[in-house]
């Protein structure tokens, strides 16, 4: 009896430990999924067809939601620390990112005489849809493999994608609105509650209901979560390749994407650091939170509206490659962060 106790307890074990190591692996999913779209569209051509994107980021969704409870956003207000910090770190995921995605797409993008205007335009709405987006579940690995607040981490996360329902749309809504780049706000505001919304608030009620079911599952999820949006991404890689956008005649307008988005996150983990720590004075810990929180983006949310409201395919590709440049460069920043305070402690 006390042997099959014991197998009962490390046999779990291991298997969440199998799962964390191929958590940690998600820019390599992301990556690889996006170079195997590239080189071998037909391999990932099914996930771009039907509804397919969408299911794949409303059951991520879910899957956020299932690590939720109404406690979590109760002690927003209940806590001194949440009150001051929270705030902070919103503001810098939906001021930093959507005014940095206009000044960078209007500047490299759409001042490009070199693309055509079509899609220039379909370009700079992607670039603005990732801008708008709310923090991506991936923050919160990165949070954890910097030293960093995982708990405020988690709030941050939740707090930017309920209220993506009404943010995202309206910034969207505001930023193209002295473009001639036309875009429903109603449309994008329906799309938007269908996958973010809708899903989490699901997931919560599972885990209201059946919290047992929800935290075994919740095992699996994150794990899940990572193939999920590698899948997304691949799928519109691939999809543009078909299309001839990834080909050699358009190497100019790649990179120019690439540098685009990889410049948009930049900015995003650089202010969203200095401003909590330089002009807020919160402690470094706190910084590095919000840091990551802003400059990490739900990439594929803004792929999956760029789809549901019905915009140019080359719409969806910022995200696509949004979602692969954020996982590596916030992991090669945490992984910086977790040296630097492991030489501290050494010395």
């Amino acid at each position: 009896m006390e042997g099959e106790d014991s197998s009962q307890i490390i046999a779990p074990s291991k298997l969440d430990q199998y799962l964390s190591f191929l958590t940690n692996l998600f820019p390599g999913f992301v990556l690889g999924a996006a170079i195997l779209g590239a080189n071998v569209p037909n391999s990932l051509l099914w996930v771009a067809k039907g509804n397919l994107v969408t299911i794949f980021l409303a059951s991520v969704m879910v899957g956020t939601g299932m690590t939720l409870t109404a406690d979590d956003f109760k002690s927003i207000f209940q806590s001194k620390r949440s009150a001051s910090v929270i705030p902070v770190g919103v503001l810098c995921q939906y001021g930093i990112m959507p005014l940095s995605a206009f000044l960078i797409s209007k500047s490299m993008i759409l001042n490009s005489s070199a693309i055509g205007k079509s899609t220039t335009d379909a370009i700079f709405l992607g670039l603005i849809l990732v801008g708008c987006s709310p923090g991506g579940t991936a923050s919160n690995l990165v949070t954890l493999i910097a030293g960093a607040d995982v708990a405020l981490s988690v709030l941050l996360t939740a707090c930017s994608t309920i209220l993506a329902a009404i943010m995202t749309p309206l910034l969207v809504k505001i930023l193209v609105s002295g473009t001639e780049v036309n875009i429903s706000g109603i449309a994008l505001c329906i799309a938007t509650s269908k996958v973010v919304l809708g899903p989490v608030i699901l997931g919560m009620f599972m885990n209201e209901k059946a919290p047992k079911i929800s935290q075994e599952l919740a095992r699996f999820t994150p794990f899940a979560s990572v193939i999920l949006v590698a899948l997304i991404c691949g799928g519109v890689v691939a999809q543009n390749a078909t299309t001839g956008m990834l080909s050699n005649g358009f190497d100019f307008l790649t990179k120019r994407i690439i540098w685009s988005v990889i410049a948009l996150h930049l900015l995003g983990f650089l202010v969203g650091f200095v401003t909590p720590r330089v002009f807020c004075k919160f402690n470094t810990k706190v910084s590095r939170t919000i840091s990551v929180e802003t400059g990490m983006q739900n990439s594929a949310l803004a792929v999956v509206l760029a789809r549901s409201i019905g915009a140019d395919p080359m719409t969806s590709l910022p995200g696509a490659i949004s979602a692969t440049a954020h996982s590596c460069i916030g992991s090669l920043l945490a992984a910086i962060w977790r040296f630097k305070d492991s030489r501290k402690s050494d010395a």
